[in-house]
């Protein structure tokens, strides 16, 4: 009889990812994207929401010296009403625009305030600046985005902020209920993250939106960039790896709780992470690192790069995707590297 264990290295050594590209049989660029895109949405278990309105309803506006800051409420689903921080550079435009995607952090009293200074809440900006200072350099990187002429969006995911604060034990509470209906809190989070690209998107006049995040918020940047073509570039930090190589003793996808905002069940016989993110190509991405990251091993961080370059080198738009690891660095979103974002967003916005 097998052991649990040896059933988990089984199926993990036949995990092949039929559909990605180069492996696929599908020859066709368009055609493969299609079908990737639309084998993502089947395992994401909730529907598309494209008809609901979003009834934006805006509320506590202020002005800076070089922004107005708002919060926003809208509709980015039938089920609920999601509050977001808004920040709109003075003059008259048009503005680059940047959708800011929140990290987990295991921390869930603070949402988009962990990117966009609270000016509405002492209490939330006391920990908000907590989390800038051990993350951030002490920036807030949407308010810097918005000084730099940039309209920013920043919505709290489900269980953060004014949707929660839920507690770290409740995570798989809340993803098995979901489940347990017919639907997926990954697959909420995914369907609304791609709503709000639109939302933006349209209050931007149409044009494209940069998704930017760190960690968990990258995550969510390019799988966003991979649902919806109203995303036209990202940046996504912290968050690129093999699956098979993250999957090691250890490492928190093994742990449950916070693996749930990020499990598809059933994606993996299909596709690689890597091969997700490709389904945006060869739209501009950016993907940094750091080398002294304990979340994703170098191993599998080469290993996606590698599959990322080899998509966008079939496109002969090897230009428009900026790897990089930074070896000095874990986990963290640094001034330095802020700023290697900014500058690129500058170039390919």
């Amino acid at each position: 009889m097998a052991t649990p264990d040896r059933l988990y290295e089984d199926l993990k050594k036949h995990l092949d990812f039929p559909l990605a590209w180069g492996t696929s049989p599908i020859r066709d660029f368009r055609e493969w994207r299609r079908t990737a895109r639309a084998t993502v949405e089947a395992h994401l278990l909730v529907e598309r929401q494209d008809e609901t309105p979003y009834a934006p309803e805006y509320s506590d506006r202020a002005r800076t010296d070089a922004y107005t800051q708002e919060l926003v409420t809208l509709s980015l689903t039938r089920h609920e009403r999601v509050r977001g921080a808004l920040l709109t550079p003075h003059g008259s435009g048009p503005f680059r625009a940047v959708l800011l995607l929140h990290d987990h952090g295991a921390r869930f009293d603070i949402g988009k305030e962990k990117l966009v200074r609270p000016w509405y809440d002492d209490t939330r900006l006391a920990a908000a600046r907590t989390w800038a200072d051990q993350y951030f350099s002490g920036r807030f990187v949407g308010d810097e985005l918005a000084r730099r002429g940039c309209t920013v969006l920043c919505l709290d995911a489900p269980g953060w902020g004014d949707r929660g604060p839920i507690a770290y034990q409740d995570q798989q509470a809340l993803a098995s209920a979901y489940y347990n209906l017919g639907s997926s809190l990954a697959g909420l989070m995914a369907r609304e993250d791609a709503r709000a690209a639109g939302f933006l998107a349209g209050l931007n006049g149409g044009r494209g939106v940069a998704a930017v995040g760190f960690s968990m918020g990258a995550y969510r940047a390019w799988q966003t960039a991979a649902l919806t073509d109203a995303v036209s570039a990202t940046a996504a930090v912290c968050w690129m790896t093999g699956l098979k190589d993250m999957m090691v003793p250890g490492n928190n996808t093994l742990r449950g709780q916070s693996s749930y905002y990020m499990l598809h069940p059933g994606l993996p016989r299909f596709l690689d992470f890597p091969d997700v993110a490709s389904i945006a190509a060869p739209r501009p991405m950016l993907f940094f690192n750091g080398g002294l990251d304990p979340l994703f091993p170098a191993d599998g961080v080469r290993i996606a790069y590698d599959r990322l370059r080899a998509v966008w080198h079939s496109r002969h738009a090897e230009e428009r995707l900026h790897l990089k690891t930074w070896p000095e660095f874990g986990h963290v979103f640094v001034d330095r590297m802020q700023d290697e974002v900014f500058d690129w967003l500058d170039h390919v916005l």
